[in-house]
């Protein structure tokens, strides 16, 4: 083998992971990590989630403005309608293997609709707005109708009288949620519905560069959300509370954590240097939930590990974000741990469906370099030669 190509002086700085990379502008999402602020639109994410439902914060993103009150009637009206998923569907997600993970089985369900959709190939954007709110509404049906299967349950078909969130969990458990529960979950969505040029809306956007359909971009999005370092640290994070069980336990859990260099997950972020706003939302809603269900020493738990954390980690600015409450919450509403991603999903195809639709406005294939440092003078030796 020859030798390998030296550094050169003016070898290309490498940006690995892209933290100071702009690919695109946009109008969508805004994230301020130094004071703790998410905007949609430009509209605080506190304020969304005090007042607003998914169906209109879905509507904000995908159209760029708020609706008025017949725009948001019909949107609701379109995304109920569009919770119903084909006999074709549900035979495929009988087929599914029953250790399938639900965020796998959702992937490919996906994969499959675009086979069903008769404008998949329609570049238009009118289209692929359609196209978005179709799988924007079947998401949570595709996620419970499976999960309804592997427990053996009767599918619940889509009730288009109740929200998005409402039906969601009503699909999913079986039960009509009491109002609470309803409005945490409506809340979690408009919190995860985007949050800029994340890894999985940047693996949609590179596959959507190429001209793929949307179908193809939200799966490839999907994909990128499996990963414990993108979608799955709710699940990590909710596990280590159950773990830990007693609030006197806590400090001592985490203190040893760090002293041996490991990680608590649902803390740092790669933008965020204080509080992520959606987990102090996230943080009240969990105690009132845990009260309603009789949970008050998880929730103190992870009040222990926030306090200890944020304590320990100060000098580096490390805060939890909204995977620390996420899988608290979702755990507290009766979602199993392998649901929490694909709930994600559910959320986040919103953002993924805006990111897209608005790339494909300018256009350009996503096709970065990268920086050989391998041999350059490497001598073939015929297989018979080799020792």
């Amino acid at each position: 083998m020859g030798e390998g190509l030296k550094p050169a002086s003016d070898a290309p700085h490498i940006d690995k992971g892209l933290d100071d990379i702009y690919v695109k502008e946009t109008s969508i999402c805004f994230v301020d990590g130094v004071r703790g602020r998410l905007l949609y639109r430009g509209y605080d994410i506190r304020d969304l989630a005090q007042y607003s439902t998914f169906e209109e914060t879905v509507y904000l993103l995908i159209h760029g403005e708020l609706p008025t009150k017949e725009e948001l009637e019909k949107a609701m009206r379109g995304l109920a309608e569009e919770r119903e998923i084909s006999p074709d569907v549900v035979k495929l997600l009988r087929c599914m293997p029953a250790d399938a993970p639900p965020i796998d089985v959702l992937r490919t369900t996906v994969s499959y609709l675009s086979n069903l959709d008769s404008e998949r190939d329609d570049p238009t954007r009118a289209a692929n707005m359609r196209k978005a709110q179709r799988l924007i509404g079947k998401f949570p049906t595709i996620v419970a109708a499976h999960h309804r299967i592997r427990e053996g349950k009767r599918i619940l078909q889509p009730d288009p009288e109740l929200g998005h969130a409402e039906d969601f969990l009503r699909m999913l458990t079986g039960k009509q949620p009491d109002p609470l529960s309803a409005r945490v979950m409506d809340v979690a969505l408009i919190l995860h519905a985007d949050h800029s040029m994340n890894a999985s809306a940047f693996a949609g956007i590179v596959a959507a560069s190429t001209l793929a359909d949307l179908y193809s971009g939200i799966v490839a999005a999907i994909a990128t959300l499996k990963g414990p370092l993108h979608g799955g640290a709710n699940e990590a994070a909710l596990r280590t509370m159950l773990a830990i069980g007693k609030p006197e336990r806590a400090e001592q859990y985490v203190l040893d954590t760090l002293r041996a260099h490991g990680k608590i997950f649902g803390f740092g972020h790669r933008v965020y240097r204080t509080y992520d706003p959606r987990a102090l939302i996230l943080r009240e809603y969990s105690r009132q939930l845990s009260e309603l269900k009789g949970q008050q020493d998880l929730f103190r738990v992870s009040e222990i590990m926030q306090e200890t954390t944020v304590r320990e980690l100060k000098a580096k600015q490390v805060y939890p974000n909204v995977d620390f409450y996420s899988g608290l919450v979702y755990h507290l509403l009766g979602l199993p741990t392998d649901l929490f991603t694909p709930t994600f999903a559910v959320s986040r195809v919103a953002g993924w469906a805006a990111h897209i639709n608005e790339y494909w406005q300018d256009n350009r294939l996503v096709r970065p370099l990268d920086y050989y440092v391998g041999p350059t003078e490497a001598v073939y030796v015929p297989l018979e030669q080799r020792g």
